[in-house]
């Protein structure tokens, strides 16, 4: 399910770790702590799934959690281990391996978690369902966290989209770099129209003049993710909060989008009545 058609996250991950400096990092300690609603985490096992830069990783370890990271791309993998090599060097508390979400034996091996983390990966895969069920699993009976972000489903502009990320992942690599600066263009000169008829041009033009933070991201790299990310599937709000609730979780903090981004959740573990 995660082979066929597939984008190459790594070689864009890789070139983020170049963008990397200390305000990034900062920026994604910040917004672990805003949506997971704790000041550190000290003592806790912190699981990354699908670990992308390994920035997430990089802020959590930072945060002071036990973190064990895998993905299923090796170059993402690489660009974690370089970021453990860059700033925690011969740490016991930080594991890295290449692994599947969807390989549930290795995923029993790991055992569980205080915090899940999966942010933009499941809907990746090819098989988001599956792997959001086997995410689940590696939460600590405890009260663990399961902290999620899959893409909003928009009907059919999602459907649209897809077509699109099938398109430009059949190109020829001389041609996918074109392909996606004229869907930026014309994405965002369709934004402009749009909001400037609703008297609200800044709306649209804003993302063009921010090289953004949010996550400790990179607007470059996030748009390349964005065009090129394949297999995509989506969700709305709604359908994936019932999913998971229905399955012994509660909602604890959310971010919700109306857009092509992806809703953020943050669920708890319900404990365990006798």
């Amino acid at each position: 399910m995660e082979g066929g058609v597939r984008f190459a996250f790594g070689a864009n991950w890789m070139h983020f770790l170049s963008t990397l400096d200390e305000s990034r990092i900062l920026a994604a300690q910040a917004s672990l702590r805003e949506m997971l609603q704790l000041d550190t985490l000290q003592g806790l096992r912190f699981l990354d799934v699908g670990s992308g830069s390994g920035l997430m990783s990089l802020a959590a370890r930072h945060l002071g959690a036990t973190v064990h990271s895998f993905g299923f791309v090796p170059q993402s993998v690489a660009c974690t281990k370089e970021l453990k090599r860059r700033y925690f060097l011969g740490d016991t508390r930080w594991c890295i391996e290449q692994g599947s979400v969807l390989d549930a034996h290795y995923l029993r091996e790991l055992g569980t978690f205080d915090v899940v983390y999966s942010w933009g990966v499941l809907h990746h895969t090819g098989a988001m369902w599956l792997g959001i069920e086997n995410a689940m699993r590696c939460v600590s009976d405890s009260t663990g966290i399961l902290f999620l972000a899959i893409y909003n489903d928009q009907g059919t502009r999602s459907h649209i989209w897809w077509l699109i990320k099938r398109c430009y992942n059949a190109l020829p690599t001389f041609c996918s770099g074109p392909f996606a600066a004229v869907a930026w263009l014309l994405t965002h000169v369709l934004s402009l129209v749009k909001h400037t008829l609703r008297l609200r041009p800044k709306v649209a033009l804003a993302p063009l003049l921010s090289d953004r933070h949010e996550r400790g991201m990179n607007a470059k790299h996030d748009w390349i993710d964005w065009i090129g990310g394949f297999p995509y599937e989506f969700a709305t709000f709604e359908s994936l909060q019932a999913y998971v609730e229905s399955r012994g979780f509660t909602l604890i903090n959310a971010r919700r989008t109306t857009g092509w981004g992806c809703n953020e959740f943050v669920f708890r573990r319900a404990a365990c009545v006798e």
